[in-house]
């Protein structure tokens, strides 16, 4: 399983870290979790496409995080179009049909992708649930961040694990779907001491780390109030494996 951080910031704009965006490949199989702004041409620096993707996972649906669906449905309409004979699937919790609705209210046509080459599906939300993404095992679970937030636990063919979050605070939820995992990969939006509701501070993610027992432990979805503060450190606090304070472009391979 590659990994590959398209983006590792947040919604405010920064020449360094993108909004978020993680692409996963297992075996054949692409898969995009979350697509903040600037995501496809991130996609295209790694030597990637928007025909590349099987599959687009959403954890929740903050502008962060979702506001390049616009110039990925923009852009299968558009040459060289979709060139893929299997449609592509779109996953994101309870309400992204909603959402799309309100895309077409706005931009019409233009976000209507080729008829059966784009496919949406809504997850169920506050419980768990069971997918396959082609090569990859998905399974889903409740995260404590807004009503609808689900985190995402990808598990290839020769039983490597990786949970990812998207934005999450500290509970149970997190710790649950995190259990026993290879990595994890979650946010930390804080350092310590400046902890806001809805987030992480790194201590958080440590602790979450511990308990859950993974083995290796990656920060991303960094604000510019974190930048100046070791949080790897800071993380080690509360959990004595593997961390990795995320880059844009960093890959990792699992």
């Amino acid at each position: 399983m590659e990994i590959v951080f398209l983006g590792t910031g947040t919604g405010v704009p920064r020449s360094d870290r993108g909004s978020p965006g993680l692409l996963f490949t297992v075996g054949q199989t692409v898969i995009l979790v979350d697509s903040g702004a600037g995501t496809m041409r991130q996609l295209d620096r790694v030597g990637r496409s928007y025909n590349d993707l099987d599959f687009i996972l959403f954890t929740h649906f903050h502008p962060d995080h979702t506001a390049d669906f616009v110039p990925y449905l923009f852009a299968t309409r558009y040459w060289p179009r979709l060139t893929r004979k299997d449609p592509a699937r779109v996953y994101g919790p309870q309400g992204l049909l909603e959402l799309y609705g309100h895309l077409r209210n706005a931009w019409g046509k233009w976000v209507e992708p080729p008829e059966n080459l784009v496919r949406l599906f809504e997850l169920p939300v506050g419980e768990a649930s069971a997918f396959r993404c082609g090569e990859a095992m998905v399974k889903t679970g409740p995260i404590p961040h807004t009503p609808e937030s689900l985190g995402y636990r990808i598990t290839e063919p020769g039983g490597a694990t990786v949970v990812v979050t998207g934005d999450t605070d500290y509970g149970a939820e997190l710790v649950d779907l995190a259990h026993g995992s290879d990595l994890l990969i979650t946010e930390c939006s804080f350092p310590n001491g400046m902890k806001r509701d809805g987030h992480l501070t790194p201590s958080l993610a440590g602790r979450a780390a511990r308990e859950a027992g993974v083995k290796s432990l990656v920060l991303t979805h960094i604000y510019p109030e974190a930048e100046n503060h070791d949080l790897v450190a800071e993380a080690t606090l509360e959990f004595s494996g593997t961390v990795t304070l995320a880059c844009d472009l960093l890959t990792l391979d699992v």
